[in-house]
């Protein structure tokens, strides 16, 4: 059994869960702020949509991590097996949190965005910060690969 293989299945499937996780917080909160202007008769912003679809990005970066570099690294070096398996929870643990807490800081983004139709851009820098954690989890994790 190459565990390294395990290790790229559990870096893309968990998170892909942390994706999942963000993106039905903050489109909670999406949903609500639209609810919010149709019943002020005002228009409902399409921008909000953002805040509930930025936590699909890490889904991509376990991808990108597991199958495009892990999982050839543990086929050509199964001695490293274990190795593998724990770069790929921890990056996969890493991934998913950075993708949750970007859903709950989308949520906040959304609801205050919603009601008072200002500061989209400030509020999504927040959700890129959060961003930024997975991003540095994927590259680290491909640079310890090597």
């Amino acid at each position: 059994m190459n565990l390294g293989l395990i290790g790229a299945g559990l870096v893309m499937g968990i998170a892909a869960v942390g994706s999942a996780i963000g993106i039905g917080i903050a489109g909670q909160s999406v949903i609500g702020a639209w609810k919010k202007c149709y019943l002020a008769n005002k228009p409902a912003p399409m921008t909000l949509l953002a805040f509930g679809g930025a936590p699909l990005t890490q889904t991509f970066y376990g991808y990108i991590l597991g199958f495009l570099f892990m999982k050839p690294a543990a086929i050509t070096n199964p001695g490293n097996g274990l190795l593998y398996l724990g770069i790929g929870l921890a990056s996969g643990c890493a991934i998913a949190f950075s993708a949750i807490a970007q859903g709950k800081a989308g949520a906040a983004g959304a609801d205050a965005t919603g009601e008072t139709g200002k500061g989209f851009v400030n509020y999504m820098m927040i959700v890129g910060i959060c961003e930024t954690v997975a991003i540095f989890a994927m590259v680290l994790s491909m640079i310890s690969l090597s």
